[in-house]
């Protein structure tokens, strides 16, 4: 593979599963040494022992990123082992409470908010205040979802979240593309991860007939498109939202 970003330093939150695993690993094998985070410290040290097996530093830092505080930690830790911040994928989430609106908790609302929207502006400000330190320019790629440009029933408060991350995605790629850093979003949709395993065959079936190419997603597949538009080859991106979802939002 084209090691086309030796030298570089990627930071990916939600690292220890998923597309956020996916992409963690293709960094390594692009090249570049990579910082990865998540709730769950005995997956992510784990996953942290693959992305070295590509031949690159990598190294787990447990961070919970709804809390503003550990994410400036996250970036300065990044700093402190790596010297340099080039890349980011904002990629912790949940899917959070289902339930319609009025009786959606208020507890369970909240909680999605800051998992998947605070948590990125967090994310957002401190891998920005680096980067414009450094002075080099940097891309970072926050991860939305089809849900960010549709709603579905019984999630008000995903759909929010998503929604909002897509609005601030579009602000700050506006704000910083003098300055060198390309900030966009990726929409995923259905993603074959063990969550959706564990559903009863006609309930995955019925996810599956939502995708025109009659499949769901692969974590590799997401993570391809993180790589390309954080690498030099998408230099005149910026502010824009990749859906990757086999055809959901054609429809």
């Amino acid at each position: 593979m084209d090691k086309d970003m030796q030298g570089k330093v990627a930071l990916v939150t939600g690292a220890a599963s998923g597309i956020g695993k996916a992409t963690a690993i293709l960094y390594g094998q692009h090249g570049a040494n990579v910082i990865l985070s998540d709730v769950d410290e005995v997956q992510g040290l784990e996953v942290a022992e693959e992305v070295k097996a590509t031949g690159v530093e990598a190294k787990f830092v447990k961070a919970d990123v709804s809390d503003a505080a550990q994410c400036q930690k996250l970036v300065d830790e990044t700093i402190a082992t790596f010297g340099r911040l080039d890349m980011a994928c904002n990629n912790a989430g949940i899917g959070g409470e289902m339930n319609a609106t009025a009786d959606y908790s208020l507890e369970g609302w909240h909680k999605i908010i800051n998992v998947n929207l605070n948590s990125v502006f967090y994310c957002l400000k401190y891998e920005l205040e680096a980067m414009l330190k450094q002075g080099t320019g940097g891309s970072i790629v926050n991860m939305a979802s089809i849900l960010g440009q549709v709603g579905t029933a019984q999630a008000p408060g995903y759909v929010t979240a998503k929604h909002g991350l897509l609005g601030l995605t579009q602000t700050a790629a506006i704000e910083y593309a003098s300055k060198g850093i390309r900030i966009n979003s990726v929409g995923p949709g259905y993603i074959d991860t063990p969550l959706l395993r564990i559903l009863p065959d006609e309930a995955k079936q019925a996810i599956i007939g939502l995708h025109p190419i009659g499949r769901l997603g692969k974590s590799e597949e997401v993570a391809e498109l993180v790589i390309w538009l954080t690498s030099d080859k998408a230099s005149f991106v910026t502010g824009s939202y990749y859906p990757v979802d086999g055809g959901y939002l054609a429809q």
